[in-house]
This record gives C-alpha cells, structure tokens and sequence, in this order.
C-alpha cells in the first residue's frame, strides 16, 4: 500500500512522475503460436476423459503432449486454481515470468511457462469464452496471474490463529500427492503460484491492493489449453465459489468444475514439443 508521505515532493516531481513508461519484455521476438493450426487440429478430435472437480476439492489428470484440455464451467459461476507440471514433476508452471512477458490477466495465444533453467511453454491457451469482458471500469478482468492462491498460513495470521483446510493450497497439496504417491509436505513444496481460471481480479489504483470480484463465468464457458508437453494438471474448486465476497471458508456458494481431455486425430500442423531454453547456464564463468 501507499503510505501518507512524510517527506516534501521535489521541485521536478511532476517531471518525474511524467516520464513514459516502457514494456520490461517486449515479446516481438517469441515466436507466436500458430492459433489456426491449433484450431484445426480439432477436427475430428476425441474426447478422453471427462471429470469433475468436487468443490473446495482438487483433481489432479494426466494431459499426453499433443492433447487439449478445457477446464469449464458447469453448474454455477465457480473459480478454479491452476497448477501445472511436467508429467515427471521436474518442471513447474512459473506464474511471475509468465506475468511478465503476457501481462496480469491471460487469454487466447498467452502460454503457460516452466521456470528456470528449462523455460518453455507448458501449455498454450486456444480459446477463451469470456474473451468478451476485458478490461473493466475497476480495472478487473479474468484468468490472472497476480493471485498466488487462496492459503491457510495467510488465513492464520489474518483470523487470529484461524485452522481451515481447503484453501486451495491444501487442496492441491492433497491432490498432488494422492496422485504422485508422495508424502504430504513433499508434495507441498511442489505446490507453485496459480493460473486463477475465471476468477476477476485487479489492483486497485489508490492503495494498490489486490482485489476480487464476482466472476462472469456461467454454466457453458471454458478455457482450453494445448499441451506442449506431457502434463500433469492440478485444479482447485476454490473455497471462494465466484469469489464476490471471501474466501477460505465454508460461507460462499460452490460447484464443481469440468475438466475435459480431447485428443486429435493428429498434431497440429507443423507442431513439436518445445525444446528447453537455449542459454548455456555458464552464467559468466
């Protein structure tokens, strides 16, 4: 937040404050996805699996490299939160690069990115229902990358001590390791910063806090991904329902989530998995 300033602008502080702003990372260089490819690709596809994801639980689903997934909204207007790894768990999605490179809030075209020192697209977002609402007059819109997710260790200190278990953070945690066999608080340390699907966030201009509102999303919309390589998803029916008034706690209205696996006749035209990075991770020596 902003504090009261307790020291006197200077004399050029207008000046300073006027100076224009430039993008950190100009994306001009990454290659574009080819959407149409993508597209075409679904002709014909297959459906695989069809789940549902329970609310203020998690599901972890398997995604072969080649495939789509959608996540959908199914009964009522419902958040979910986002993990992906490599099906092996030795990448992870990197929510701060990816913010820095497609923006806060992500959407047709934007990739999903594993962190240091692979660095490749995870998956690729190929179509977005609520494409429609944008930018609204707060400043909100859907499908963020600011969120880390909903937590009980925040929860904690905010509620005076306050215990709630399904935040979405443990429900990724019992997920991930019911699905990998692994020891609780290993599983933990795997869990990462989310893709909030459907959720409506922003800052707010005068204290830049982190805000929340009633998600758009309604039973029929989806967000649908390209897996770039063999993923492991893990999705969160967060404990916030359509997120308008609180989260981590039983109060608000919560459904299920859709997830959908679809595999396609063949890849995409012209398609193959993304190599890691190319830096040489010399880093100078």
């Amino acid at each position: 937040m902003h504090p009261t300033p307790e020291h006197a602008a200077p004399e050029d502080a207008e000046a300073r404050r006027d100076i224009v702003p430039v993008i950190c990372y100009p994306t001009d260089a990454l290659p574009a996805p080819d959407l149409s490819a993508y597209r075409a690709a679904r002709e014909g596809w297959e459906k695989i699996a069809d789940l549902r994801v329970p609310p203020r639980e998690a599901l972890a689903f398997d995604v072969p490299a080649g495939h789509f997934f959608r996540i959908a909204s199914v009964e009522g207007p419902q958040v979910g939160d986002l993990n992906l790894f490599s099906a092996d768990l030795s990448e992870r999605f990197y929510s701060g690069k990816t913010r820095a490179l497609h923006g806060t809030h992500l959407s047709r075209g934007d990739r999903m990115w594993s962190g240091f020192p692979t660095m490749r697209p995870l998956a690729t977002i190929t179509e977005d229902t609520l494409d429609w609402y944008g930018i609204d007059a707060f400043g909100g819109a859907v499908h963020d990358v600011i969120g880390t997710r909903c937590d009980p260790y925040t929860h904690c200190l905010l509620s005076d001590g306050g215990q709630y278990h399904y935040c979405c953070h443990s429900n990724l945690t019992r997920a991930l390791a019911e699905a990998r066999d692994l020891p609780l608080r290993e599983a933990e340390t795997l869990v990462h910063d989310v893709l909030n699907v459907f959720m409506c966030t922003g800052f707010t201009r005068d204290t830049g806090q982190y805000f929340m509102k009633a998600s758009p999303v309604r039973p029929g919309d989806y967000l649908e991904f390209f897996a770039e390589l063999d993923l492991l998803g893990v999705l969160s029916a967060c404990p916030g329902g359509d997120c308008s008034s609180e989260h981590s706690s039983d109060t608000a209205a919560c459904y299920p989530l859709g997830v959908e696996i679809y595999r396609p006749k063949s890849a995409p035209e012209g398609w193959a998995p993304p190599a890691p990075n190319a830096y040489d991770r010399s880093h100078g020596l």
